[in-house]
């Protein structure tokens, strides 16, 4: 069970229009409109099967949740259907696991849609306009971010599923367009600089 209490949270409203996907082709998150523009709303993996029986695009959906700093993200605690049907995050299964998929090489090459974040704001892929979702871990992320806000123009290629839900690409390589893709390398940790000082010494 979530430690924070659903009710005790803002409400957010709008209509449903398609689910996020991650690496592994779970869902974990979605896009609604709501009057001004369009809500990126994070949701752990594991409701993903509530979620996919009871949302469909144009459907009416309620969220309850948290915003991080510095993000344009709404973290889910309860997701209320149009039906009134309530999806709380009650925590995973102890025994859950990702499901195996088999990925194959994907190519993307088109205008950023939304930049994509993980739970705590961290900047996580984009959504590209034809509605396929690119994934880059945060440190990588943070390299690349130019390449990953809206309206940008974004070419990747890398392992990839294809699912019922739309298609989510894990990007090995990434570039403003496919003649321009470079290898997406996680940053070297830098040293502290008092261990500098201290071999200098």
């Amino acid at each position: 069970m979530h430690w924070i209490d659903p009710d005790s949270l803002p409400e957010a409203a709008g209509l449903f229009e398609r689910f996020i996907l991650n690496p592994h082709g779970e869902v974990d998150g979605f896009v609604m409109k709501d009057r001004q523009a369009a809500v990126l709303v994070h949701t752990p993996p594991h409701m993903d099967g509530e979620l996919t029986r009871h949302l469909s695009p144009g459907d009416k959906v309620r969220v309850r949740g948290v915003r991080p700093r510095g993000a344009e993200l709404l973290a889910a605690i309860a997701v209320t259907t149009a039906s009134g049907w309530q999806i709380i995050d009650e925590g995973p299964d102890p025994d859950r696991k990702h499901p195996k998929v088999k990925h194959e090489p994907m190519t993307a090459d088109g205008t950023v849609q939304m930049s994509l974040f993980g739970p705590k704001g961290e900047l996580r892929g984009a959504l590209l306009s034809d509605g396929t979702v690119l994934r880059i871990g945060p440190k990588e992320a943070e390299q690349v971010a130019a390449l990953l806000a809206p309206g940008a123009k974004l070419a990747a290629r890398g392992d990839g599923i294809q699912t019922s839900h739309g298609r989510v690409i894990h990007a090995l390589e990434v570039g403003p367009d496919p003649a321009r893709l470079k290898p997406v390398r996680k940053p070297k940790d830098k040293k502290p600089k008092h261990e500098d000082d201290a071999r200098a010494a």
